[in-house]
């Protein structure tokens, strides 16, 4: 891997839009030794392992540790998971093993100073003087691409903590052509999954044909595996293998280079690499379609529809998603959380005092109940 040292004395990449062809960076899957398999990140040149590791949700570091001795070479965090915690964890367990690996992390930060100080925290805690890629977090709407950012990611990439700069999001539709106009971000990161509309995957077809790098998230669609324990669906679907299903699933999409899946425990890490090394099958394509018709009623897309729909202005998609992260993950305190940073006038809004709700998902999702019971658990 290059060094930050390396970086500087061969100059400061640009990020230009548009500037080849796609071809220009290697799609095709490239086996190891190992049984891994590999793509390149778009204009940055990594030869990243199509299975990369999701932090966010990780609380045991040994996890991580045999991620990366078993040869996964990319790893994702942020300045905000647990608490800031994830990030020392990841430090941890990744020691010694920095010059193997691509390393991520994010901002949450509104303002450029505020982003650079954030950035400063990260290389501290996870013990690197820099980051492979360096995240706008969750930037949903375009009015959040504020300029200001990404002047304080050209500023990191100028003083060699940064190599390369990315915007994560939950609507690629809306932000990825945002960010081809703009020019300016190497890699987007975004929710993609097996639930989701053709104008997902066209538009990271879009980055892709830009040259930027693409990252999956979010590819299990929930991970709706603790949902009513003891559910004999439930159960089924999880001996059947719809989580491998669901990875395979984006993994066959030609522009998604690697994906983070979150990863608890040892048994989640071996499942997930049979996703480098078996083809997505027919059986996997019912099975998927079998998960999609348990968790209709749960899960939101984050297709954006019912944006301001809500008479007492709760942001839906929102805080679906937070109990999400309770009832998918298995995260209760991550989407307390998220819940708790609603300004108090949204978090105090309780669906049962409205007679009817305004909002209805085309897709099926059971919304009063969800939010309901996001108002039951976190408030």
């Amino acid at each position: 891997m290059t060094t930050r040292r390396d970086f500087l004395s061969a100059g400061l990449l640009t990020s230009v839009a548009g500037f080849a062809a796609p071809s220009a960076w290697a799609q095709a899957d490239q086996p190891s030794a190992k049984g891994l398999s590999y793509r390149v990140l778009g204009r940055t040149g990594f030869k990243v392992t199509s299975v990369g590791c999701g932090c966010m949700v990780t609380s045991d570091a040994s996890v991580i540790e045999r991620a990366a001795d078993l040869g996964i070479n990319y790893f994702d965090t942020s300045r905000g998971y647990q608490h800031g915690n994830n990030e020392r964890l990841v430090a941890a367990a990744l020691k010694g093993k920095r010059q193997n690996i691509y390393l991520s992390s994010k901002t949450d930060a509104k303002t450029k100073q505020g982003a650079l100080e954030e950035l400063d925290t990260s290389l501290r805690e996870l013990a690197t003087d820099h980051l492979d890629i360096w995240y706008l977090h969750m930037k949903d709407n375009p009015s959040a691409l504020l300029d200001e950012l990404f002047e304080a990611q050209q500023i990191a990439r100028q003083q060699g903590k940064i190599r390369f700069t990315g915007v994560s999001t939950h609507k690629a539709k809306d932000i990825v052509p945002v960010l081809v106009k703009k020019g300016a971000t190497d890699v987007v990161l975004s929710a993609f999954n097996f639930t989701m509309e053709k104008d997902v995957s066209d538009a990271l077809a879009q980055a892709h044909a830009a040259g930027m790098g693409v990252v999956a998230m979010k590819v299990m669609a929930g991970g709706f595996r603790r949902i009513k324990p003891g559910d004999p669906a439930a159960d089924k679907l999880k001996r059947d293998g719809a989580m491998l299903a669901a990875l395979k699933w984006a993994l066959k999409d030609p522009s998604v280079q690697t994906t983070i899946p979150g990863i608890t425990d040892m048994d989640q890490l071996q499942e997930n690499l049979k996703a480098m090394t078996e083809p997505f099958s027919p059986r996997e394509e019912r099975l998927l379609a079998q998960h999609l018709d348990f968790i209709t009623p749960l899960y939101c897309r984050m297709c954006g529809e019912c944006d301001g729909d809500c008479v007492k202005g709760l942001p839906v998609a929102d805080v679906l998603r937070y109990v999400m992260y309770a009832d998918g993950y298995g995260q209760f305190e991550l989407g307390r959380d998220h819940f708790k940073q609603l300004p108090p006038e949204l978090a105090s809004v309780r669906c049962g005092d409205c007679p009817t709700c305004a909002v209805k998902c085309r897709f099926g999702v059971q919304v009063p109940e969800r939010l309901s019971r996001a108002q039951e658990m976190f408030a």
